[in-house]
Protein backbone atom coordinates (compact mmCIF):
# COMPACT_ATOMS: atom_id res chain seq x y z
CA UNK A 1 0.00 0.00 0.00
CA UNK A 2 1.30 3.45 -0.91
CA UNK A 3 1.97 5.87 1.91
CA UNK A 4 0.86 9.49 1.79
CA UNK A 5 4.14 10.85 0.45
CA UNK A 6 4.08 8.34 -2.39
CA UNK A 7 0.50 9.23 -3.31
CA UNK A 8 1.23 12.95 -3.31
CA UNK A 9 4.46 12.43 -5.22
CA UNK A 10 2.40 10.86 -7.99
CA UNK A 11 -0.21 13.63 -7.86
CA UNK A 12 2.46 16.38 -7.76
CA UNK A 13 -0.14 19.09 -7.18
CA UNK A 14 -2.76 19.58 -4.47
CA UNK A 15 -5.75 21.79 -5.25
CA UNK A 16 -6.49 23.90 -2.18
CA UNK A 17 -10.21 24.53 -1.80
CA UNK A 18 -12.58 26.68 0.25
CA UNK A 19 -16.10 25.32 -0.25
CA UNK A 20 -19.31 25.88 1.70
CA UNK A 21 -21.90 23.98 -0.35
CA UNK A 22 -21.80 20.22 0.16
CA UNK A 23 -24.08 19.77 -2.86
CA UNK A 24 -21.38 21.28 -5.11
CA UNK A 25 -18.46 19.37 -3.66
CA UNK A 26 -18.63 16.17 -5.70
CA UNK A 27 -19.02 18.12 -8.96
CA UNK A 28 -16.02 20.25 -8.04
CA UNK A 29 -13.91 17.22 -7.20
CA UNK A 30 -14.94 15.51 -10.42
CA UNK A 31 -13.92 18.56 -12.46
CA UNK A 32 -10.50 18.47 -10.82
CA UNK A 33 -10.11 14.73 -11.39
CA UNK A 34 -11.21 15.09 -15.01
CA UNK A 35 -8.49 17.71 -15.40
CA UNK A 36 -5.84 15.40 -13.96
CA UNK A 37 -5.59 16.80 -10.42
CA UNK A 38 -5.90 13.83 -8.08
CA UNK A 39 -5.17 15.40 -4.68
CA UNK A 40 -7.12 18.10 -2.87
CA UNK A 41 -7.00 19.95 0.42
CA UNK A 42 -10.39 21.01 1.76
CA UNK A 43 -9.61 23.94 4.05
CA UNK A 44 -11.63 24.47 7.22
CA UNK A 45 -12.25 28.10 6.34
CA UNK A 46 -15.99 27.82 5.75
CA UNK A 47 -18.78 26.80 8.17
CA UNK A 48 -19.67 23.62 6.24
CA UNK A 49 -16.20 22.51 5.19
CA UNK A 50 -16.40 19.18 7.01
CA UNK A 51 -19.69 18.39 5.29
CA UNK A 52 -18.10 19.23 1.94
CA UNK A 53 -15.20 16.91 2.69
CA UNK A 54 -17.62 14.12 3.60
CA UNK A 55 -19.45 14.59 0.31
CA UNK A 56 -16.19 14.20 -1.61
CA UNK A 57 -15.09 11.21 0.46
CA UNK A 58 -18.34 9.41 -0.34
CA UNK A 59 -18.28 10.26 -4.06
CA UNK A 60 -15.97 7.38 -4.93
CA UNK A 61 -13.58 9.47 -7.01
CA UNK A 62 -9.94 8.45 -7.62
CA UNK A 63 -8.36 11.17 -5.50
CA UNK A 64 -6.45 11.71 -2.30
CA UNK A 65 -8.51 13.82 0.10
CA UNK A 66 -6.83 16.13 2.56
CA UNK A 67 -8.41 18.42 5.12
CA UNK A 68 -6.47 21.57 5.90
CA UNK A 69 -6.43 24.51 8.32
CA UNK A 70 -6.65 21.97 11.14
CA UNK A 71 -6.05 24.03 14.26
CA UNK A 72 -7.26 21.84 17.14
CA UNK A 73 -6.99 18.21 18.24
CA UNK A 74 -10.77 17.82 17.85
CA UNK A 75 -10.55 18.96 14.24
CA UNK A 76 -7.83 16.39 13.58
CA UNK A 77 -10.03 13.65 14.98
CA UNK A 78 -13.05 14.82 13.01
CA UNK A 79 -11.02 15.02 9.80
CA UNK A 80 -10.25 11.32 10.17
CA UNK A 81 -13.89 10.48 10.86
CA UNK A 82 -14.95 12.43 7.76
CA UNK A 83 -12.85 10.24 5.51
CA UNK A 84 -9.73 12.35 5.06
CA UNK A 85 -6.63 10.61 3.75
CA UNK A 86 -4.40 13.23 5.36
CA UNK A 87 -4.48 16.41 7.39
CA UNK A 88 -2.62 19.70 7.07
CA UNK A 89 -2.12 22.67 9.38
CA UNK A 90 -0.69 26.15 8.77
CA UNK A 91 1.57 25.91 11.80
CA UNK A 92 3.36 23.32 13.92
CA UNK A 93 1.06 22.65 16.87
CA UNK A 94 2.30 19.51 18.59
CA UNK A 95 -1.06 18.85 20.26
CA UNK A 96 -2.65 18.68 16.82
CA UNK A 97 0.16 16.50 15.44
CA UNK A 98 -0.19 14.07 18.34
CA UNK A 99 -3.99 13.95 18.04
CA UNK A 100 -3.71 13.18 14.33
CA UNK A 101 -1.24 10.37 15.07
CA UNK A 102 -3.55 8.91 17.70
CA UNK A 103 -6.45 9.03 15.22
CA UNK A 104 -4.39 7.36 12.50
CA UNK A 105 -4.46 10.44 10.27
CA UNK A 106 -1.28 11.09 8.25
CA UNK A 107 -0.39 14.70 8.97
CA UNK A 108 1.73 17.46 7.44
CA UNK A 109 2.26 20.37 9.86
CA UNK A 110 3.18 23.82 8.62
CA UNK A 111 6.80 24.90 8.93
CA UNK A 112 8.74 28.07 8.14
CA UNK A 113 11.86 27.83 10.35
CA UNK A 114 14.45 25.25 11.45
CA UNK A 115 12.78 25.21 14.87
CA UNK A 116 9.48 24.27 13.24
CA UNK A 117 11.18 21.43 11.37
CA UNK A 118 12.81 20.11 14.55
CA UNK A 119 9.51 20.21 16.41
CA UNK A 120 7.76 18.35 13.58
CA UNK A 121 10.54 15.76 13.46
CA UNK A 122 10.38 15.22 17.21
CA UNK A 123 6.71 14.31 16.83
CA UNK A 124 7.23 11.88 13.99
CA UNK A 125 6.55 13.99 10.90
CA UNK A 126 8.64 13.56 7.77
CA UNK A 127 6.25 15.29 5.36
CA UNK A 128 5.69 18.98 6.12
CA UNK A 129 3.85 21.92 4.65
CA UNK A 130 6.12 24.86 3.77
CA UNK A 131 3.88 27.86 4.41
CA UNK A 132 3.63 30.64 3.39
CA UNK A 133 6.05 29.68 0.65
CA UNK A 134 6.47 32.73 -1.55
CA UNK A 135 6.28 35.49 1.06
CA UNK A 136 8.78 33.74 3.33
CA UNK A 137 11.50 33.50 0.69
CA UNK A 138 10.42 30.81 -1.73
CA UNK A 139 12.48 27.83 -2.77
CA UNK A 140 15.77 29.42 -1.67
CA UNK A 141 14.49 29.78 1.88
CA UNK A 142 13.21 26.20 1.93
CA UNK A 143 16.58 24.90 0.73
CA UNK A 144 18.39 26.87 3.42
CA UNK A 145 16.23 25.87 6.39
CA UNK A 146 15.96 22.21 5.38
CA UNK A 147 19.64 21.61 4.57
CA UNK A 148 20.68 20.45 8.09
CA UNK A 149 17.91 17.83 8.07
CA UNK A 150 18.17 16.56 4.51
CA UNK A 151 19.69 13.25 5.61
CA UNK A 152 16.55 12.50 7.64
CA UNK A 153 14.39 11.96 4.58
CA UNK A 154 12.08 14.93 4.98
CA UNK A 155 10.00 16.38 2.16
CA UNK A 156 7.65 19.31 1.72
CA UNK A 157 4.40 20.57 0.28
CA UNK A 158 5.00 24.28 -0.49
CA UNK A 159 1.85 26.38 -0.37
CA UNK A 160 1.12 30.08 -0.29
CA UNK A 161 1.47 32.39 -3.26
CA UNK A 162 2.13 29.64 -5.78
CA UNK A 163 0.67 29.92 -9.26
CA UNK A 164 1.30 28.75 -12.77
CA UNK A 165 3.96 31.39 -13.44
CA UNK A 166 6.16 30.64 -10.40
CA UNK A 167 5.65 26.97 -9.61
CA UNK A 168 8.51 25.49 -11.66
CA UNK A 169 11.35 26.02 -9.12
CA UNK A 170 9.23 24.08 -6.64
CA UNK A 171 8.13 21.26 -8.92
CA UNK A 172 11.73 20.79 -10.09
CA UNK A 173 13.10 20.41 -6.55
CA UNK A 174 13.77 16.97 -5.04
CA UNK A 175 12.74 18.45 -1.69
CA UNK A 176 9.16 18.87 -2.90
CA UNK A 177 6.66 16.03 -2.79
CA UNK A 178 3.84 18.12 -4.25
CA UNK A 179 2.87 21.77 -4.47
CA UNK A 180 -0.37 23.27 -3.22
CA UNK A 181 -2.33 25.99 -4.91
CA UNK A 182 -5.71 27.70 -4.76
CA UNK A 183 -5.52 29.22 -8.25
CA UNK A 184 -6.88 26.07 -9.90
CA UNK A 185 -10.26 26.36 -8.22
CA UNK A 186 -10.59 29.86 -6.76
CA UNK A 187 -13.64 30.81 -4.74
CA UNK A 188 -15.18 32.85 -7.56
CA UNK A 189 -15.22 29.88 -9.93
CA UNK A 190 -16.57 27.57 -7.23
CA UNK A 191 -19.37 30.00 -6.37
CA UNK A 192 -20.20 30.32 -10.08
CA UNK A 193 -20.17 26.51 -10.41
CA UNK A 194 -17.88 26.91 -13.40
CA UNK A 195 -16.70 23.31 -13.47
CA UNK A 196 -15.58 23.61 -17.09
CA UNK A 197 -13.09 26.39 -16.31
CA UNK A 198 -11.89 24.58 -13.20
CA UNK A 199 -11.24 21.47 -15.27
CA UNK A 200 -9.34 23.59 -17.80
CA UNK A 201 -7.29 25.17 -15.01
CA UNK A 202 -6.47 21.70 -13.71
CA UNK A 203 -5.43 20.51 -17.16
CA UNK A 204 -3.19 23.55 -17.61
CA UNK A 205 -1.55 23.06 -14.22
CA UNK A 206 -0.87 19.37 -14.85
CA UNK A 207 0.49 20.12 -18.33
CA UNK A 208 3.04 22.50 -16.80
CA UNK A 209 4.31 20.17 -14.09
Amino acid sequence: MENLAQKLKKARIVAVLAVNEPADSADLAKALCDGGVTAIEMTLRTPRAFECASAIASAGLPLTLGIGTILTPDQAREAKSRGADFGVSPGCNVRVIDAAAEAGLPFAPGIMTPSDIEQALEHGCRLMKFFPAESSGGMKHLQNISAPYKHLGISFIPLGGLKLSNMKPYTDSPLVTAIGGSWIAPAALIEARDWVQIRKNAEEAVANL
